[in-house]
This record gives structure tokens, C-alpha cells and sequence, in this order.
């Protein structure tokens, strides 16, 4: 139980270091979890209680230093919310076993995640009108959360793909909204999950202390150094995933 609680603890220090950056901090946890033997429903439900509690400490220092862009929140906060829950019910209803290889077959989509950001021309139109608001984002935002809570690792990368080439964001604003949406997934699929028993409590809880601490640092590193730091820590989000695939296609 030690050795399982070291490797969930500190994957989860690493994870929210990266995601409060970059996202795609799920690529960590979960394959730490799976490796340290908890199975698929409880590595899913323990993660989404940690990330919960690490997201909302980089929300809140993106929010200080006034990156957040509130204006997109109404519509796609509700979305995320509700397709997280779904995705997360068809996860509970899934086999455990069926459910594992599912994991890892989604594994590879995480890591052409990373790859995707590019900085664009900072052009900067109304995001809080136009069909791109009041259509598409709702839409991004319930595919993506549906796809945080069935599987997770990515949804951050996900968002700030979808802020950033849809609304123009720059990638630090991109980065910082998304947590608010990555908080709203994340809390839908934690309470789908923790009304069916899915928690780990003994080991979400330290899970979500080191989550704290590596959202609060990566989140200031990203305010200090801007766009740079998101490309960067997601071409170290792609290296770390592939560095589990390959240990557990190989172990």
C-alpha cells in the first residue's frame, strides 16, 4: 500500500504541475494508477477527486492575474458539467476488464493531443457572440467533457486547443480559461463516480495535496513565462505518456 500511495502521490505532484500548464495531466495519473494496481473505475473516480481540488488552486491563481476569460463561462461551464456525467455513467457501465483496455487504447489519443497547439496570430474577435459561441463551443465543450469523464487524460490539451483556434485566445489565456471548464468536467464525472463508490479515499486524498501544490507551482510558472511554458511542458506531457506505454506494452 506504500509503494501504490508513493507512485500515485507523486505522479499526481507531476500531473497537476503540467496540467495547470499545458494540460494532458491525466496522461500521468492514470497509467501511475493503473500500474500501481488499482482498478479502472477506482483509478478514474480517484483521479477526478484530485484533479477537482488542483484544478480549482490553478483556476483561482489564473483568475488573480486576470487570464481567465469569463465571458465564454454561461453556456459551456453547463455543457461541460452535464457531458462529463455522461461520460462517466457509460464508463460505471462498462466491465472493469472491458474497461482497462479501453484505457489504454485511448492512451495514444492523449499524446496527438499534445502535438496539436500551434500559437497563431493573435487575431481577437467577440468571443461572446457569433456562431462559434453560441454553437460550437457549447458542443466542444460536452464532447470534451464527455470525454474527460469516460477516460480524462487530454481534456485539458483539448480545451486549450479548442479556446485557442476557435475563440483566438493566446495560449496563456487558453490555458487559464480551460481550467474553469476542466473544473466543471472534472466535478460532474467526481460526483457520478463517488455516488457509485468509486473513490479511493485513502488514496485520493494525499493525491489531491500533491495536486494542490504542483497545480499552484505550474500555474505560476505559466504566469511568469507565458506561452513558451504551455508548448514546452506538452511536448513533456507526450514524453512521459509514451514512456508508460511503452513500459506497460513491454513489462
Amino acid at each position: 500500500m506504500l509503494i501504490t500511495l508513493s507512485i500515485c502521490v507523486t505522479a499526481s505532484f507531476v500531473a497537476g504541475f503540467i496540467d495547470s500548464i499545458a494540460g494532458g495531466g491525466g496522461l500521468i495519473t492514470l497509467p501511475a494508477m493503473l500500474l500501481a494496481g488499482l482498478p479502472p473505475h477506482m483509478a478514474l473516480g480517484t483521479g477526478k477527486f484530485a484533479a477537482t481540488l488542483g484544478t480549482l488552486v490553478a483556476l483561482l491563481n489564473y483568475a488573480r492575474n486576470h487570464l481567465v476569460n469569463w465571458h465564454i463561462a454561461p453556456f459551456g461551464v453547463l455543457c461541460a458539467l452535464i457531458g462529463s456525467w455522461s461520460g462517466s455513467q457509460l464508463a460505471l457501465h462498462l466491465d472493469s476488464a472491458v474497461l482497462g483496455k479501453v484505457l489504454v487504447f485511448l492512451l495514444p489519443v492523449g499524446m496527438l493531443v499534445t502535438f496539436m497547439p500551434k500559437e497563431k496570430p493573435q487575431i481577437r474577435p467577440l468571443v461572446c457572440s457569433g456562431v462559434r459561441f453560441w454553437l460550437v463551443m457549447p458542443l466542444v465543450s460536452f464532447g470534451v467533457a464527455f470525454y474527460d469523464g469516460f477516460f480524462g487524460p487530454g481534456a485539458g490539451s483539448f480545451f486549450i486547443i479548442a479556446f485557442h483556434w476557435i475563440l483566438y485566445l493566446g495560449l496563456v489565456e487558453a490555458s487559464a480559461t480551460a481550467k474553469l471548464f476542466n473544473l466543471a468536467s472534472n466535478v460532474g464525472a467526481f460526483i457520478a463516480f463517488c455516488v457509485n463508490g468509486q473513490v479511493l479515499y485513502a488514496v485520493a486524498l494525499p493525491m489531491a495535496c500533491a495536486s494542490i501544490a504542483g497545480n499552484w507551482l505550474g500555474s505560476r510558472m505559466a504566469i511568469r513565462t507565458g506561452a513558451g511554458a504551455v508548448r514546452k511542458f506538452l511536448i513533456v506531457s507526450l514524453c512521459l505518456l509514451m514512456a508508460t506505454l511503452l513500459y506497460r506494452t513491454l513489462g
